[in-house]
């Protein structure tokens, strides 16, 4: 058997120098940050992170930022890692917790700035934009026929902090309803606001859709807890990809939204689908996005990225 072990194990390291002789720069696998040999804090940025961003999903509104700010800052040396959110948090963590360097596509809302101290890269030449808001859009005509619903989602609104609560407690392992409900009973003078003076709807059904990003399932399964629990309708809500999100208020298969992000993320599904929606603004305000680092990491502008020559 040890002879056999020995044999199949010779075999291997046989096959893979045939591979690497074949393909000398072949790299099967993103080398993502600390895989390699530790990087000092004296070498340039692009040394210690592999020339490596860590981004979320593809089709995502920061990755096409982000496509900019590399053709902006002549970032032509790296490489956007494509993936999740959740690769994305998972990643951004183990570099944490061994003290190495990272730098990830960032937004905030998000729960990752209340449990780790981390800053933005500053962004001179404005590849992400300025700030965002996150908007409460509705269907054509809902104001008409459904003025409850209308003006509770039009007086929603609340900050970062807030909704931060939420997220932190989702992430912490409470499930997302309770942790809207938890904070919505805890809020009383919150939830009153956006209430006060409304007619209940008696089980009326009421129908939102939204994104599953953190920041999106906090929100809306804190308006689906106050409309179903202060106001009686019966809401469903539909977790989607964005333009899904914004097809289906549209076209009135959804009733509204309040995770449309506004100017920048969303400007795409915005500007084909304006004509067919009703902003009803901000739920939000002072959202950012951009690239994101440990707060230990002695660099603080994209511009920082590019090597020297």
């Amino acid at each position: 058997m040890k002879k056999y072990r020995n044999w199949l194990l010779s075999g291997c390291i046989v096959l893979i120098m045939i591979i690497s002789a074949c393909n000398p720069d072949r790299q099967p696998f993103p080398s993502f940050p600390g895989t390699g040999e530790a990087a000092t804090s004296s070498d340039p940025v692009g040394a210690q992170v592999n020339h490596q961003i860590i981004g979320i999903d593809a089709g995502a509104g920061i990755m096409k930022a982000t496509r900019k700010a590399i053709e902006d800052y002549g970032l032509s040396d790296w490489t956007l890692v494509e993936g999740s959110s959740a690769a994305m948090t998972a990643t951004l963590a183990k570099a944490i917790r061994n003290q190495e360097p990272i730098i990830v596509t960032g937004w905030t809302p998000h729960w990752m700035f209340s449990k780790y101290d981390l800053k933005y890269l500053e962004d001179p030449k404005k590849s992400y934009g300025d700030a965002e808001e996150i908007h409460t859009i509705a269907r054509k005509g809902l104001k008409e026929q459904d003025p409850t619903a209308y003006q509770f989602l039009d007086r929603f609104s609340w900050t970062d902090d807030e909704m931060g609560e939420i997220m932190v407690a989702i992430q912490d392992g409470a499930d997302p309803a309770a942790a809207a409900k938890d904070w919505a009973e805890s809020h009383q003078d919150r939830v009153n606001e956006w209430t006060k003076g409304l007619s209940k709807a008696n089980g009326k059904s009421l129908t939102l859709s939204y994104v599953a990003w953190d920041s999106e399932i906090a929100s809306t399964n804190l308006v689906k807890y106050v409309l179903e629990s202060k106001l009686g309708y019966k809401v469903t809500a539909l977790q989607v990809e964005a333009g899904p999100m914004f097809t289906g208020v549209a076209n009135g298969d959804a009733d509204a939204t309040v995770a449309a992000w506004l100017p920048l993320t969303h400007a795409d599904y915005w500007a084909k689908y304006k004509d067919k929606l009703e902003d009803l603004g901000p739920n939000l305000k002072g959202v950012k996005v951009g690239l994101v680092v440990p707060a230990y990491m002695n660099v603080n502008s994209i511009e920082e990225l590019k090597d020297q020559q």
